[in-house]
């Protein structure tokens, strides 16, 4: 059997040496990409650039270890045009505001010239995690997308119990519920819209997330028969790990299974090859595209490794 070639790999993030690294997706990712050989080309946002219509980096190869408080270190600082390397993941965090566009043109610009992105730059630009869900109307909760402050007061009054939430952030940043009879509903809607001047999404609230708001794995438009239900703590709202939701690992059930082979075809077509799907109860929220997480959460807990799944269909693509 001939020998794998060694793969150049480069992964945009935010700053590594902040990285929870027991719980990190990237991380766990990375570590895999390590594991089997191929160099890692380290990239922030700060990086990339393009000149005369081509994309450049300045890129460090990056070692890691499962080591707290001492997990890199660079091996070497290059600026080099991006179609050098044979992947790149983007995985920066959002907000999703104009620099991550900004950050996508220069990504597809590689893209052109023959390099594999993680998720493909376009998509990313198209299909907001949370705008893209409502596309979907059978399966997701009564949802309404606007900045009209009269409008979001119909919704509330009309469904009693609602969840308004920004559309560019995440780990359950920024989220509010709206109970009935709220006074305080005037001073969310104005600051949730900065006075009518920005979108934001409007749910109904699902009372089942306290069993837990589920993320759903696909990779390569196959599902992970594993999620983590995302519980919130006592007296919260929010199920989100980072707003400190307590992480359950549960089988897929057959609403579950249900959503996840309905959308697997289109995100592949797509080319979102790495998604994470958030229902609740049998409604799904969401559809995160940039950086999903939770794959340490399933790998340290069920005999199943995600990020090797990846790395297989990245391997299979260069090879």
């Amino acid at each position: 059997m001939n020998k794998k070639k060694r793969l150049k790999i480069g992964i945009v993030m935010d700053p590594i040496q902040f990285v929870k690294i027991e719980k990190d997706s990237s991380f766990a990712i990375l570590l895999e990409v390590q594991k089997r050989n191929h160099q890692i080309y380290y990239m922030e946002m700060n990086d990339l650039y393009l000149k005369r219509g081509r994309a450049y980096a300045k890129t460090r190869l990056l070692k890691i270890r499962r080591e707290i408080h001492n997990h890199f270190n660079f091996i070497q600082e290059q600026n080099i045009l991006l179609n050098e390397l044979d992947v790149i993941l983007m995985r920066k965090d959002p907000p999703f505001n104009m620099e991550f566009i900004y950050a996508t043109y220069i990504l597809e610009s590689a893209e052109k010239e023959g390099v594999l992105i993680i998720n493909k730059p376009k998509s990313l630009r198209d299909c907001n995690e949370k705008i893209f869900a409502s596309l979907f109307n059978h399966f997701i909760p009564d949802t309404l997308v606007t900045r009209n402050i009269s409008q979001i007061y119909n919704f509330w009054k009309k469904n009693k119990d609602i969840i308004i939430k920004p559309l560019d952030n995440m780990g359950g940043s920024s989220i509010f519920r709206i109970k009935n009879n709220d006074l305080n509903f005037l001073v969310i809607a104005e600051t949730m819209t900065n006075y009518e001047k920005k979108y934001c999404m409007v749910q109904t609230y699902l009372p089942s997330v306290k069993y837990g708001d589920k993320r759903i794995l696909i990779v390569n438009g196959t599902a992970i028969p594993w999620c983590v239900a995302r519980i919130p703590k006592k007296g919260e709202t929010r199920a989100n790990i980072a707003a400190g939701g307590i992480a359950k690992i549960k089988k897929l059930n057959k609403k579950d299974w249900e959503i996840a082979n309905y959308l697997s075809p289109i995100l592949k077509e797509k080319g979102l090859i790495l998604v994470g799907l958030d229902v609740i109860g049998n409604k799904l929220t969401e559809i995160n595209i940039t950086s999903p997480t939770c794959l340490c959460e399933i790998e340290s807990n069920k005999n199943i490794s995600i990020s090797s799944i990846l790395i297989d269909y990245i391997e299979n693509q260069r090879y």
